[in-house]
């Protein structure tokens, strides 16, 4: 529960670190994701009325995928992806609190028939700022904040439909 790099060197000398310690940011961290995903589990139980997820991380963001269709074409589906995008960064921090080495994500856009890439920016590219108001391919496609949600069903497809 410690947030350590994952990029350190893995050789340990016995004694050498302290490890009994718990990062309270971990456990706010824990308890933001699971508040958040329940409370948007419980619009979507209020007005679909389905069965319950189970109450953990993984049930109630499993419901939430299954559900994300729905979601995304609700009023709040922008408040839902800002929510979501928050969680995210947050917990990115706690497992790598020093991001700034790491490589844009780059994967062919998925509007049919081009051939650009997306990527996302890097730290160095931001700026310094974590936050990103929209995603562009190298052809000019862009999607906003909301629509990254859809954004990453499509290439998720589309993944699919290449390893298949």
């Amino acid at each position: 529960m410690s947030p350590t790099s994952r990029r350190t060197n893995p050789t340990k000398v016995s004694g050498s670190r302290r490890n009994d310690f718990v990062d309270i940011s971990v456990l706010d961290s824990r308890h933001n994701t699971l508040a958040v995903l329940e409370s948007w589990s419980g619009i979507v139980l209020e007005q679909l009325r389905c069965a319950a997820p189970e109450r953990t991380v993984p049930g109630l963001a499993r419901f939430l995928i299954r559900h994300l269709t729905w979601l995304a074409s609700q009023a709040p589906a922008v408040e839902f992806a800002d929510e979501v995008d928050g969680l995210s960064g947050e917990l990115r921090r706690i497992v790598d609190p020093d991001p700034g080495n790491l490589q844009a994500l780059i994967r062919q856009c998925v509007v049919e028939g081009c051939g650009g890439t997306i990527s996302t920016p890097t730290q160095h590219q931001k700026g310094g700022n974590s936050s990103v108001s929209s995603v562009s391919c190298s052809a000019g496609h862009s999607w906003k904040m909301h629509e990254l949600l859809i954004l990453g069903r499509l290439m998720e497809r589309q993944r699919k439909g290449v390893d298949a």
